[in-house]
């Protein structure tokens, strides 16, 4: 063999597709380092509780490890969560006008139920700087960071920063210094795991929109998985994190009435061929918010193998957004 022979070889194997991955495998699972960041204000004339305390609010620790077990679940063990560090702020966040509460003020227009500080918005720059994250990331100490706070903090519930960043339900912040790009989480715990599942599908529903954006047709499995009755009389399949396949409106997870759906199907992925069958709402928890979001993310794709390029692991995209 001459050293032409050798070259033409070395370059069909550099420019070759490599082989196509084994479909219908379970993947193996990922570790995603989470970084916590809990602002939750002391009131010193109260013996020293905290605000969630005082105000009779969920425990961080319970949300947290509930959303964990939930995600572990519902990506059928792909995707672990692990608390790497948790930060807890004795003081209120920092707007982005440079406007912080105190606890007086946070009391009184929680009782009046108005009043709250206008602009709402965090300062996320400031929580960059302050809290060191882009070092932490740079390094691979944290891939994601999770903000929990009291209602009125100003967090969006995701938002991706760094290079490459793009709208995950709030404008991407690029920073220049960030080696990859990660997903900063926002979270209130006056609320529950069904909010905190909903701000992840909605995440999910702008990275999967846009990792299908140049699919058509029924080839875009992402536009085919969430559609509803309401858009498409007679073709549902699983709806989107606000609309169940027999939703009216916005949140309507407890309408009784039936209609023909294809969800069944995601669970049979890839094959996706089977007949429509009549679906209410006990097919995803009667109306709770938190067994829907459950329902609707154990349907996702979550297995090896691709179609067009495009992962059937779904997750994978969620999870890592620089795969996108």
């Amino acid at each position: 063999m001459n050293i032409l022979q050798q070259i033409l070889i070395w370059l069909s194997r550099l420019f070759s597709p490599p082989p196509p991955e084994p479909g219908g495998q379970q993947p193996p699972p990922v570790t995603r380092k989470v970084m916590r960041i809990i602002f939750d204000p002391i009131l010193p004339d109260n013996a020293n509780r905290r605000l969630s305390q005082h105000l009779g609010w969920n425990d961080v620790d319970t949300l947290t490890s509930d959303y964990v077990e939930d995600l572990l679940t519902c990506s059928h063990g792909y995707l672990n969560y692990e608390i790497v560090q948790t930060v807890r702020v004795d003081h209120f966040p920092v707007k982005k006008d440079g406007f912080v509460y105190t606890v007086a003020d946070y009391l009184h227009a929680w009782q009046l139920g108005s009043g709250f500080h206008q602009p709402d918005l965090v300062d996320y720059a400031r929580l960059l700087q302050d809290f060191d994250l882009l070092a932490r990331v740079n390094s691979g100490a944290i891939d994601e960071v999770w903000l929990f706070a009291m209602p009125y903090a100003g967090f969006y519930e995701s938002l991706m920063v760094g290079p490459g960043a793009f709208f995950v339900n709030a404008p991407p912040m690029s920073v220049a210094s960030l080696e990859r790009p990660f997903i900063i989480m926002g979270f209130n715990y006056q609320r529950g795991v069904g909010e905190m599942l909903e701000a992840f599908g909605h995440r999910a529903e702008f990275i999967l929109g846009r990792v299908f954006q140049s699919t058509n047709g029924d080839a875009n499995l992402w536009a085919r998985f969430t559609r509803y009755d309401k858009q498409f009389p007679g073709l549902s399949e699983c709806g989107s994190v606000h609309f169940a396949p027999n939703s009216r409106t916005d949140y309507d997870w407890g309408n009784p009435a039936f209609v023909a759906s294809r969800c069944r199907n995601w669970s049979q992925f890839p094959d996706l061929s089977g007949a429509p069958a009549q679906v209410n709402c006990a097919e995803w928890g009667d109306g709770d918010i938190r067994k829907h979001h459950t329902w609707w993310l154990r349907l996702s794709p979550h297995w090896t193998g691709n179609t067009n390029g495009i992962a059937w692991n779904w997750w994978q995209y969620v999870v890592d957004p620089s795969q996108t």
